[in-house]
């Protein structure tokens, strides 16, 4: 990805900012967080950056310090957005990246945020491209959400936590993500807890072995618009497996490509 990614601190770039997250989540001239907040973040010294290719604003990325500074300080990482331009891929990538620098020259060592469980590409992008842990599932976190990507559903969400200078954080920087094969593993005989049935539907299936697989969808968000009561299906039946899953002391150890998570219990 070729752009310049740097911090904004001017009032003009913070609007522009604002009005590239409005695009991104399908609510155009209601951004989700408003020029006003993000000066005011960016004055107190929080991150706040833009990607630029050919002087034109493509992506940003806002987060600011949060924790206890008894114990342990962390980047929040609030909003990400990126157009979705031909020439915008692999930004993202490249944004968390530019994040983790900061970060790790501020001595800052985890990163956190949330992302919806059910979005595949966001859950692989979080858990694999990057490196990152998924250690808890929140129902309902937001409450309503009414933005062209969330509305009409209930707002779950994984709580994303980024050791940044992990060996799996440090590979994934480097180019060398650690993707399970999830197919590999069924084959071997690890239980599917929730898998894509013949026409879209969640098929649900208990299981008390050691290691579960667990997939979510192709395109939750088309889903959404396409057959909402599906969608809300895919919600209920998510809570349950996965959430219900990592209640029974299982933890996510990664997420492949596919839509599968791969599970393994914590129990001695």
């Amino acid at each position: 990805m070729n752009a310049e990614i740097r911090e904004l601190h001017e009032v003009g770039e913070l609007r522009l900012l604002a009005d590239l997250f409005a695009v991104v989540w399908g609510r155009p001239g209601e951004p989700p967080i408003e020029s006003d907040i993000l000066k005011a973040l960016a004055h107190s010294g929080s991150y706040i950056a833009g990607a630029f290719a050919q002087g034109r604003l493509i992506g940003g990325l806002v987060g600011w310090l949060g924790g206890d500074p008894r114990h342990e300080l962390h980047m929040h990482s609030h909003i990400l957005g990126v157009l979705p331009d031909r020439e915008a891929r692999g930004l993202g990538f490249e944004l968390k990246q530019h994040q983790r620098r900061w970060c790790l020259e501020r001595e800052v060592m985890v990163m956190e945020w949330t992302t919806d469980p059910l979005v595949r590409r966001n859950v692989y992008f979080n858990l694999t491209k990057l490196g990152a842990e998924a250690p808890n599932y929140f129902v309902n976190f937001y409450g309503e959400m009414l933005d062209g990507i969330n509305a009409g559903d209930e707002s779950d969400r994984l709580l994303i936590r980024w050791r940044l200078d992990s060996a799996r954080a440090e590979s994934a920087a480097e180019g060398r993500p650690r993707e399970p094969d999830a197919e590999r593993l069924r084959d071997w005989g690890s239980d599917a807890i929730l898998a894509v049935g013949p026409s879209g539907e969640p098929v649900m299936t208990d299981s008390p072995a050691r290691v579960l697989i667990c997939q979510v969808p192709e395109d939750i968000v088309a889903l959404r618009r396409s057959d909402p009561t599906l969608a809300r299906a895919w919600r209920a039946a998510l809570r349950e497996a996965l959430g219900g899953a990592m209640d029974r002391g299982y933890a996510i150890t990664g997420a492949a490509r596919s839509g599968w998570y791969v599970l393994e219990s914590t129990a001695p």
